[in-house]
Formats: structure tokens, C-alpha cells, sequence
């Protein structure tokens, strides 16, 4: 009975199936490697966009861009076998980008508290009389602290508003005799009133000016309705009478 001898390729055969075995490590070595490429976050300082990339390279050139890398690589045991084989920004998977982007602290402005002015009429500083028609009413308004941006002072006589800032001027000729009152308002940008202070003032006839302003424009219409060479006659006498 003929004995059958060992194959010799058998040596060789474990040889070539280790070596293969070796390739397909390393190649599933590589694999894990290229999943596990680190996530960038790119931060947009002007708009406070974030954007999720793999290549931070186009981004890093940008001096308005803030890029760093962030703790989170993709799953080595994905299915990638039908996604295409193209890596752009925003390449990360969905729940990456939405756990990160729910990070980004809110940009709700701070409230700020109202301010407390106080207000106050210095001129007049108290309650006085003016006489009509020689008489003007002068009103000065003090704040503190100083307004906001968007604040205003108006100044009120009798509910209508006659300046806006810190100072007014009333003429008293076409006032009624009487009382008065004087209000100055701060308001902000909604035309609401945030403070408010009120003064009175009184108007009274100054009779002996009414009487002198009479006669004077009594006088006028007389000269103007005079023949000329007595208008003449009238400028000789008063140069005679000025001449010593």
C-alpha cells in the first residue's frame, strides 16, 4: 500500500493565507483611521453662524472665521457604502450638528432696568407774575442723569408744546391775563412719559405800557395822514426846537 505524502504547498499555503489575512487588518485599520478624522467647528464672528466641516482649511484663511476642533468623531461602524464618497462642509452627521449648534450661547439682549430722572424748572423758579406785553417768560429745565439715546425733554405751556431741550422762551404780548402753566416732560423713543414737572405762572395787563403804545401809534397815523410841505414844516420846527 502506497503511502500518500503530505502536500508540500501546504507550507506555502499558510504562508500566503496569513499574508492575506495581514492585508485585510490593515486595510480595515485604515478604515477606522479615515472615519475617525476629527470634526471642526467653524464660528462666524459677524453673524454667529456655526458650520460643521472635516476640511477647516477654507475656512482658516478667513479672519472673520473661529475654528476648532471639537471632541466628536463619526462612528467607525457606520454604513457608509451608500453615501457619496464626497467630504464638504457640513459633512457631519445630523445629530452632531444639531447637539453643537444647540451650544451656541443665545444672543437675546440684556434687559435693562428704567432709569429714575429727576426733573426740575429752575426759571422760574417759583411762582410769579409777568406783565403784559413787556414781559417775556423765560423757562430753563434741569435733568439728571443725563438722557439715554433716544430720550427727549419737551417744554409745555398750557398743554401746548412750545420747545424741545432744556430751554424756552414765551412772549406774553398775545397771552390772556391770568394763570398759566408750565410742564416740562421727559419721554423715550415710544413717546411715552417716563417724568414730568409743572410750574405756575401769572400774566397780568401792564396798563401804563398798553396806554404809552396807544399814543405813540396815534401819533404815527396822525403824522401819515398830514399834507406833505406840513410834514415839512413839522421836521423845521423839531430841528429849530433840538438846535441849542
Amino acid at each position: 500500500m502506497t503511502t500518500l505524502s503530505k502536500p508540500r504547498f501546504l507550507k506555502g499555503g499558510f504562508t500566503v493565507g496569513l499574508l492575506g489575512a495581514m492585508i485585510i487588518s490593515a486595510a480595515t485599520l485604515c478604515v477606522t483611521f479615515a472615519n475617525a478624522a476629527p470634526i471642526y467647528k467653524v464660528i462666524d464672528e459677524k453673524t454667529g453662524q456655526v458650520t460643521f466641516t472635516d476640511r477647516p482649511q477654507s475656512y482658516e484663511q478667513q479672519a472673520d472665521k473661529k475654528v476648532s476642533q471639537i471632541a466628536i468623531t463619526t462612528d467607525a461602524t457606520s454604513d457608509t457604502t451608500n453615501q457619496p464618497n464626497n467630504s464638504h462642509t457640513n459633512s457631519q452627521p445630523a445629530a452632531i450638528a444639531t447637539r453643537q449648534t444647540a451650544a451656541v450661547p443665545s444672543s437675546n439682549p440684556k434687559t435693562v432696568a428704567p432709569i429714575n430722572y429727576q426733573l426740575a424748572i429752575t426759571e422760574p423758579s417759583e411762582e410769579r407774575a409777568y406783565r403784559r406785553p413787556a414781559q417775556t417768560i423765560n423757562v430753563r429745565v434741569q435733568v439728571t442723569p443725563a438722557l439715554q439715546a433716544g430720550h427727549s425733554i419737551s417744554i409745555y405751556f398750557d398743554e401746548s408744546e412750545v420747545a424741545q431741550g432744556l430751554s424756552a422762551s414765551i412772549a406774553t404780548i398775545d397771552l390772556l391775563p391770568g394763570s398759566h402753566a408750565i410742564r416740562a416732560v421727559v419721554k423715550n423713543e415710544k413717546d411715552q412719559i417716563l417724568q414730568q414737572v409743572t410750574r405756575t405762572v401769572y400774566v397780568i395787563q401792564n396798563n401804563t405800557t398798553l396806554q404809552n403804545n396807544k399814543k405813540i401809534a396815534q401819533q404815527l397815523l396822525a403824522y401819515q395822514n398830514l399834507p406833505w410841505h406840513q410834514k415839512v414844516l413839522l421836521k423845521l420846527r423839531q430841528k429849530e426846537t433840538a438846535t441849542p
